[in-house]
């Protein structure tokens, strides 16, 4: 609850912190919920029961903040952490290729809008590297399923926060 309550606070701060005339656009990126491992050779594993379990979490937090559009890569494992969110906001999750997105396009599809975005522990934070502008996060390492990236940008006005969920 606490952390619930940071993300709020730091979210409220980080748009309060500009001017009001100019759109405001914030991106949430988490890696997908932890997959199942029981066959090395499947290079598409679903969710494991405790995935499935923190997709809900994932949702259960974010739906706090108006979520708008929700990106994920073609994958089980990141559609299945991304759909609990878009379902609980109606919308239809659209899928993205981590190496051949279009920044410039992406930003201007979802200028002014909350936006989930699902990857992979080799794209996540090079994601929001590229939203920021700059290479501020390293890698999530492969157990890592708890970051929570927020990048806001107003404007020419980025800022951004890692939260660590539980």
């Amino acid at each position: 609850m606490k952390r619930l309550f940071l993300i709020l606070f730091l979210s409220l701060y980080t748009l309060g912190a500009f001017a009001q005339e100019t759109t405001t656009s914030t991106y949430y990126l988490i890696r997908h919920a932890e997959k199942d491992r029981t066959d090395k050779a499947n290079r598409n594993p679903d969710l494991t029961e405790e995935g499935q379990k923190r997709a809900v979490k994932w949702s259960e937090v974010l739906n706090k903040f108006g979520i708008n559009a929700v990106y994920s890569t073609n994958y089980n494992r990141t559609l299945n952490t991304g759909k609990p969110t878009a379902d609980a906001n109606n919308l239809t999750v659209k899928t993205y290729h981590p190496f051949k997105i279009d920044m410039e396009a992406f930003l201007k599809e979802t200028e002014g809008k909350n936006v989930l975005i699902v990857g992979h522990s080799n794209t996540t934070a090079s994601f929001a590297n590229k939203l920021i502008g700059s290479d501020v996060y390293e890698e999530i390492k492969d157990d890592n399923n708890a970051n929570l990236y927020i990048v806001t940008i107003h404007g020419d006005k980025r800022s951004h926060v890692l939260i660590k969920m539980q």
